[in-house]
């Protein structure tokens, strides 16, 4: 298993800087990436910084760590401004990147912005929007008429280091979000608490979910092709037995949460300076 930290881009660490710092801290002390989210905190009246520049910040200050965004809220967002920015994020990092998508998990980012909020919209823009989003990774130009989306012969973005695309990872914990996750080249499940201080998925519970995630790939033919599973989770000092729990049960990131609501900045260095909890 490989270990990220999982930064929460509001509050004090909506700051970038903020977040360069905890990279830092991460790569000297082993850490293997940086995940951030896709946020504008509209729900927790909070502010939150764009992930797509954090990371570049990140890119510019370490060497190895994965970036990882986890996840973009691609109905909010234009797929073809997505590709844009993950490619050259991916170039500016080295190849670093892996792009997280989702339906999004805040509906009042999309209401009080005026944005359709209804979730069976924002799930058909999802489908829709990462269809075009894989196509140009790949550099591909794009002729589309879809329910959502028009596009005419446009090819958007530079073309990734990483060949034939960089990895695309899914994330949510419903059954349809398993089933599409298992069509591309990861999941990111959820084991947290809201505020990110606790486990409350246990690890026979998120097995089961992995073993579901793993049927649906042998339907789909690719059950040889690799497929990482992300946890967004919670380790408390010490404990490396749970951790190992959601090692056996299917993890291949544990992506340990970082937020305000678990403490100070100086308080979260000091967790990340205390290296991998595995």
């Amino acid at each position: 298993m490989r270990y990220a930290i999982d930064v929460a881009p509001l509050g004090e660490l909506a700051d970038p800087t903020a977040i360069v710092r905890l990279a830092r801290a991460a790569e000297a002390a082993g850490w293997d990436g940086l995940s951030t989210w896709d946020v504008l905190g509209a729900a927790m009246q909070a502010p939150a910084a764009d992930p797509f520049v954090a990371l570049a910040g990140v890119a510019a200050a370490t060497e190895r760590l994965q970036l990882i965004l986890s996840v973009v809220a691609l109905p909010r967002r234009r797929p073809q401004l997505v590709a844009q920015a993950t490619a050259t994020l991916d170039r500016l990092s080295g190849g670093r990147v892996v792009l997280g998508v989702g339906a999004g998990g805040d509906p009042e980012d999309f209401s009080l912005f005026g944005e359709d909020a209804d979730r069976a919209v924002r799930i058909a823009k999802l489908d829709e929007g990462l269809g075009l989003v894989d196509a140009f990774l790949r550099g591909e130009s794009v002729e589309h008429h879809g329910d959502h989306y028009q596009l005419s012969g446009a090819a958007a973005c530079p073309t990734p280091i990483q060949d034939p695309r960089l990895p695309i990872w899914l994330g949510g914990m419903r059954p349809g979000a398993l089933r599409r996750a298992a069509a591309w080249d990861g999941w990111i499940g959820i084991a947290v608490s809201d505020d990110g201080s606790s486990i409350n998925l246990e690890p026979d519970a998120f097995a089961r979910m992995v073993e579901r995630v793993r049927a649906e790939r042998a339907i789909l033919g690719r059950s040889d092709s690799p497929f990482d599973v992300a946890l967004f989770a919670y380790s408390a000092p010490g404990d490396r037995d749970t951790v190992r729990a959601y090692g056996d049960a299917g993890a291949t990131w544990w992506l340990e949460s970082l937020s305000p609501m678990r403490g100070s900045l100086d308080e979260l260095l000091a967790i990340v300076e205390a290296g991998p909890p595995g």
